[in-house]
């Protein structure tokens, strides 16, 4: 029979209303808003068909390959560039920097080559020694253009058709590109151990103006080189970081299980380490108060010495430190009578997390369920980058007009390689060439190439928050199954992990995906802020970057107040089984009249789990520095050589952060949803035979709350 809704209208906003009818979780559901969930499997559809789309027109090789100045790939096999995988610049001089040069937009004439040049040559040099010996013109040929095979040409006529290159200078291939190679030789910077070199024209030019025109290549190549040592590291060092990772899984999984009994000890533990820290800090100011006062010097007052850049000589005064003494007594004031007069409901956020403990102890697999949402992200993530690439390499060579001359009016329009040299844009523009610029085309698909990529943004954001929303419905569903059990473990169903989330799956898609439609637009929203306030760094208008600062405050805070009220909604739904937004009504209202109980909560529960990552990751971090640098002797011939011990000791914090994160994640959605029905327990029950309390004995306890036995318990208890 179905199932009316387990809240009735006039409940909104009354506590303490009764529903006999509701014994926890509903099981008789039905599929929730439905036009969302219609919406949503049309625009997954919608994204299949874009990426076939983009995988019919795109081309990654355009992104691998470099491609030369007639629109082909270096080192594509079944092609004359098989075995010539590198890019060669004639004139590297004229290439302003080195985004453009891996853009492809130097103006100059660039070929595919199967090696770097090794040695410095000019075209005039080459053309004096031909003479005596063959071999000069065999070697400088092969960075001509192909099909070109005459060494006797003027000189004069093979620069001005870009026949050959003025000059050579030795290279080293990086990006699949051929650059200068550097050297700095006792501070000073050499190619090939010389600091000048010609140019073919006539003139002697140094070192330096290649490293301006190839700015930044230098250090490029410095990381590549501390590249391959990381790379070398990873391949030495890794069975000891999965070594590293499997510890701190453990040690996690430990954690969460001892948290119900340690708890309490932790948070009163630090809350009365803090209470004394500053205790002593307020002892420590009025020592240094007390020995200041009555100093001549010391008795000057802050707005007297005006702002000073030495911090120091703020301390040597008496009225700095009696500030801090009364900052510090008001904070520890604060402090105690938030202790005092809310300690009943930190009692209350200490009891959840432990039950949370126990919960997840009772349903392990839980544990383990961000396995699932890792491989569906991973896979939402490969396709949208996948997409993006194919999207990016969509369209035709287009071929530009680029010249030397800065006077020539037709540089960067679009040609024809095959009819340019029959045109007059040659005598018009002395020494302009046809080039391959970069990939595009005229077709409405490829004007439209930017909207489609925007698009693949979007539905990217809107199914990475449908994935983490299913994972939150799930887990809340199988702890909700938890917490309205009567007789725990005993009254929990069978399987709860995985009935949960073919609840969700089979009912729920439309809500989940609506929760998740809103969070993304508002994502969107605000990278297109970012993406302004990019562009108008160097904007002098105060007004607009001041409101647009303004704007990406606004919607930070509205994304982090969505993803609270999703996580509520969704745990409503798995309870309830209603819409989204009846779910999000029925959750803010509750937390509304429960408002200090949440603050209570969230705090205490946010502050132990960061205090257990630290922990982990601090412990896993210092036995692993001790490991990699040889400083335990008994495994200490087990360390293999490494040439930065960093570099696995980081894998090892930071991978032990990220595993704790994933841990404690399901522990905070276990303490969430467990705190929702205590609550709900509360409103919808009164402790009698018909209406039992379904909370532990010890938050019954705390409340003063008992469970009237019925009269058949009563019997049986006098009986025993």
């Amino acid at each position: 029979m179905a199932r009316k809704s387990a809240i009735p209208p006039s409940y909104y906003g009354e506590p303490h209303k009764f529903d006999p009818t509701f014994r926890g979780p509903v099981h008789n559901r039905r599929c929730t808003d439905v036009l969302c969930c219609v919406i949503f499997v049309i625009v997954i559809l919608g994204y299949i068909a874009l990426g076939t789309v983009a995988w019919m027109h795109g081309d990654p090789r355009k992104v691998v390959y470099p491609t030369d100045s007639y629109g082909q790939f270096c080192g594509q096999q079944g092609t004359p560039n098989a075995n010539k995988a590198i890019l060669f610049y004639f004139s590297i001089l004229q290439c302003a920097n080195p985004t453009v040069l891996i853009n492809l937009q130097c103006p100059t004439t660039q070929l595919c080559v199967s090696k770097c040049p090794d040695r410095f040559a000019t075209y005039i040099d080459m053309q004096y020694n031909y003479r005596r010996n063959k071999s000069y013109w065999e070697y400088y040929k092969q960075f001509c253009k192909p099909g070109f095979n005459n060494p006797d040409k003027p000189v004069a006529q093979v620069l001005r058709d870009e026949d050959c290159p003025s000059m050579i200078v030795p290279s080293r291939p990086f990006l699949q590109r051929c650059f200068p190679d550097f050297i700095t030789r006792n501070g000073t910077l050499t190619v090939a151990n010389k600091t000048s070199f010609k140019d073919g024209l006539g003139k002697t030019r140094s070192v330096i103006d290649l490293r301006d025109a190839a700015n930044g290549i230098t250090s490029l190549l410095d990381a590549k080189e501390v590249g391959i040592k990381i790379f070398e590291d990873y391949a030495s060092s890794w069975f000891w970081i999965l070594i590293g990772l499997v510890i701190s899984m453990l040690v996690s999984l430990l954690f969460i299980l001892l948290l119900r009994f340690t708890a309490g000890v932790l948070f009163w533990m630090v809350i009365f380490g803090v209470i004394a820290a500053v205790g002593y800090g307020i002892w420590h100011c009025y020592w240094e108060y007390s020995s200041l006062k009555g100093n001549p010097d010391s008795d000057i007052t802050i707005s007297d010495i005006g702002f000073q850049t030495d911090f120091r000589v703020y301390l040597q005064l008496s009225q700095t430190w009696l500030i801090f003494m009364i900052s510090l007594a008001v904070i520890e004031a604060v402090i105690i009578l938030v202790l005092i007069f809310l300690r009943n409901r930190v009692r209350i956020a200490i009891a959840l997390l432990k039950e949370g403990s126990k919960a997840i102890g009772c349903i392990m697999l839980t544990l383990f369920y961000p396995i699932i949402t890792f491989l569906l992200l991973a896979l939402c993530i490969a396709y949208w980058a996948v997409t993006a690439v194919f999207l990016a390499s969509s369209g035709e060579p287009v071929y530009k007009i680029m010249s030397t001359l800065h006077d020539c009016k037709y540089t960067n329009l679009t040609c024809d390689p095959e009819t340019f040299s029959q045109s007059n844009m040659t005598k018009l523009c002395p020494g302009s060439q046809c080039m391959f610029a970069f990939y595009g085309g005229e077709s409405v698909y490829h004007h439209y190439i930017f909207v489609l990529q925007l698009c693949n943004l979007f539905v990217f954001l809107w199914l990475v928050n449908f994935t983490i929303a299913l994972g939150q419905c799930t887990l809340a569903g199988a702890f909700a199954s938890y917490y309205w059990a009567l007789r725990k473990p005993a009254d929990i169903p069978p399987y709860p992990l995985a009935s949960s989330f073919g609840k969700a799956l089979r009912y729920h898609t439309g809500s989940l995906a609506f929760g998740a439609l809103i969070l993304s637009i508002v994502q969107f929203i605000r990278i297109i802020l970012e993406y302004l306030d990019h562009k108008l760094k160097g904007a002098h208008n105060a007004f607009a970057r001041f409101l647009l600062c303004c704007l990406k405050c606004c919607f930070w805070c509205l994304e982090h107040f969505i993803k609270f009220m999703n996580r509520n909604a969704y745990i409503m739904i798995a309870v309830y089984g209603n819409n989204f937004c009846a779910s999000a009504r029925d959750a803010f209202f509750l937390l509304m009249r429960n408002v200090m109980r949440v603050a209570v909560l969230d705090k205490v529960t946010d502050f132990l789990l960061f205090l257990g990552k630290l922990l982990i990751s601090g412990s896993v971090g210092v036995l692993a520095f001790f490991f990699f640098t040889r400083q335990i002797p008994v495994i200490q011939e087990e360390v293999p050589s490494l040439n930065y011990y960093w570099v696995p000791l980081l894998t090892v914090i930071f991978g032990s952060y990220m595993i704790a994160h994933g841990f404690f994640n399901v522990y905070a959605m276990c303490v969430d949803t467990l705190f929702l029905c205590f609550l709900m327990d509360l409103e919808k029950n009164d402790g009698s035979a018909s209406r039992p309390y379904y909370m532990c004995s010890s938050l019954r306890a705390i409340l003063n709350k008992k469970n009237r036995k019925r009269p058949a318990e009563k019997r049986r208890g006098r009986k025993e």
